[in-house]
């Protein structure tokens, strides 16, 4: 049996792995198993730092060639071949990286079943391509490290790797569905009052990197672990100790990033205009929201709720997604029941649904002002695939009969940034309906047309009581520290909160609980300053990509 030598491999590694040829595939399933566990529920973010160390070791040191016994064969069958391709180094490093996509994104994305199994199952295989892809890339990126003791190689290599990590997960969002990206395991907490979080200081940096640079900085410190402990091995064996450089630096900007953040923190508030604000959390189940037998149910626990919510003198109102039973204008049921009410307060904002004359649906938001004498809309612009639209509903019919009748027809995406325009006081606010406080793009777009405060209303109520709500949360928290502005959730199930603009949870709902929640932001002025997040958007991970799209074409060119 012949075997490629692996630069650089220690042979202790090498003993280990000729007793046990599986581990590498083992590694990769344990990689994917502690991605998981750094997101809601299980919320283990400290993970984060060392989760993809076993992937990487399996690729580095477990992608070996070997020849099965019908190499010599004129005529192999489909197996033998399949068997030569799965040993080639970035072939195999490929499906290592698979192995351990898929195990992360069916665990972490279970609660998708509450809507569609086979979606759930089919969703995880292009995600997980992208880690594949990740994981051949550093594969064919090895060589630049050689024997892992030299600091500068080292370096380059961890730079490289985190690199292509980062922009994969832009990839990913670029699918359609970019949740849960390494960064986001550092969200710090979700419930109002849980005291400290270390993970707090580290989300500050993303006022000029987004959420991009914290993937980097945990993809590149998850390198350099691997790169060291190799190294001392290499080292060991060697009997000569160098000045360890690449891991010192990478604790340097581990620490850079904290102390920022810690400063960040520190510096006073900056005065801003208070806004009292009630919202309310109905959880009307997804089965009753759209069922007229239910409707009048509905306006009574609205109602109800409402009355506690007002008693409260709020100058804001908040009513979550989709929260009448039927579109707003459809029939006047609907509109007089939120007439109703709007009649009663200053401001008076909720989620709902509407039709044009020319037969297309939006999803909207709906603002009345002046108790009532005014309405403004916003028409929702980032439509959720397979939950708002079937991409290629009519010419790839197979995605329609995978979500059956969830989606029987489709959405249309708005084309405005439009912000709404508060009263007493004066106030602009963007509306960001349900998945679009996840994303950061769109998000910083209406802050820089001048937005002072953000609000998500939304409805989770399609993955009932599951970790789906819990990780929406964790994706908003960073919309107000990359912006600097406050966020308020309004949700009719899951995790309704208020945000201050430093990513805390300065009010938060019991989640799944019916009630309603009251507090006072401190809203920007106007004239408030603009993050470089805000004025740039995604600099920095298009940067990334366009490095690592030079780094794949001169390693494709020297394999040449």
């Amino acid at each position: 049996m012949l075997t490629e030598s692996t630069s650089g491999f220690p042979d202790t590694v090498n003993q280990v792995g000729g007793r046990f040829r599986h581990w590498p595939w083992l590694a990769a399933i344990l990689s994917g198993i502690l991605l998981t566990l750094c997101f809601p529920r299980w919320d283990q973010a400290w993970l984060a730092w060392l989760a993809l160390t076993p992937l990487i070791a399996a690729v580095w040191f477990g992608t070996k060639t070997q020849q099965d016994s019908g190499a010599t064969s004129t005529d192999p069958t489909r197996w033998q071949r399949f068997r030569r391709f799965t040993r080639m180094p970035l072939a195999r490093a490929f499906l290592l990286g698979m192995c351990s996509g898929l195990i992360f994104f069916w665990i972490v994305f279970y609660w998708l079943t509450n809507v569609t199994v086979v979606g759930w199952f089919l969703l995880a295989f292009p995600l997980a391509a992208c880690i594949g892809i990740w994981a051949g890339f550093l594969k064919a990126s090895q060589s630049v490290a050689g024997d892992f003791t030299r600091s500068g190689a080292n370096l380059r290599l961890a730079f490289a790797g985190a690199t292509a990590w980062t922009a994969l997960e832009w990839a990913r969002s670029l699918l359609g569905f970019g949740w849960n990206g390494l960064g986001v395991a550092l969200h710090g907490n979700l419930v109002a009052g849980a005291g400290k979080d270390w993970r707090l200081p580290f989300m500050q940096i993303t006022e000029y990197t987004g959420v991009s640079g914290l993937s980097f900085l945990l993809a590149f410190t998850n390198l350099i672990v691997v790169i060291t402990a190799a190294r001392f091995l290499a080292e060991a064996k060697n009997r000569r100790v160098r000045p360890h450089w690449d891991f010192n630096l990478t604790i340097a900007l581990i620490t850079a990033v904290f102390m920022f953040g810690i400063r960040t923190l520190w510096q006073p508030e900056q005065p801003g205009m208070p806004l009292r604000v009630a919202t309310v959390q109905a959880n009307i189940p997804q089965v009753q929201k759209f069922d007229r037998a239910f409707a009048q149910k509905i306006f009574d626990r609205y109602n109800s709720l409402t009355d506690f919510a007002l008693a409260m003198s709020p100058q804001l109102l908040l009513w979550p997604e989709a929260a009448t039973p039927g579109a707003l204008f459809e029939n006047n049921e609907n509109f007089e029941f939120v007439d109703a009410v709007a009649k009663r307060t200053e401001n008076f904002l909720l989620g709902t649904l509407d039709y044009d004359q020319d037969g297309h649906n939006y999803n909207i938001a709906a603002l009345f002002t002046e108790r009532g004498a005014a309405l403004q809309t916003y028409r929702k612009i980032h439509l959720v695939p397979f939950g708002e639209f079937i991409p290629l509903r009519h010419s790839f019919p197979l995605f329609a009969w995978i979500v059956g009748e969830e989606v029987p027809s489709d959405f249309t995406p708005g084309n405005k940034y439009k912000l709404l325009q508060l009263s007493k006081p004066e106030l602009k606010l963007a509306s960001l309906i349900c998945f679009e406080d996840t994303v950061g793009d769109l998000t910083r777009r209406f802050v820089k047309e001048g937005a002072q405060v953000l609000v998500n209303v939304t409805n989770d109520g399609w993955f009932k009581k599951s970790a789906g709500a819990e990780q929406h949360l964790a994706h908003a928290v960073f919309r107000a520290v990359e912006n600097r502005r406050p966020l308020l959730r309004s949700a009719n199930t899951g995790m309704t909160a208020f945000i201050a603009p430093t990513g805390k949870v300065i009010y938060s709902k019991a989640p799944f609980d019916e009630g309603f929640l009251f507090g006072e932001v401190s809203v920007p002025g106007a004239d408030a300053r603009q993050t470089f997040y805000t004025r740039h958007g995604e600099v920095f991970v298009k940067a990334c990509a366009l490095m690592s799209l030079a780094m794949a074409g001169l390693l494709f060119w020297r394999r040449r």
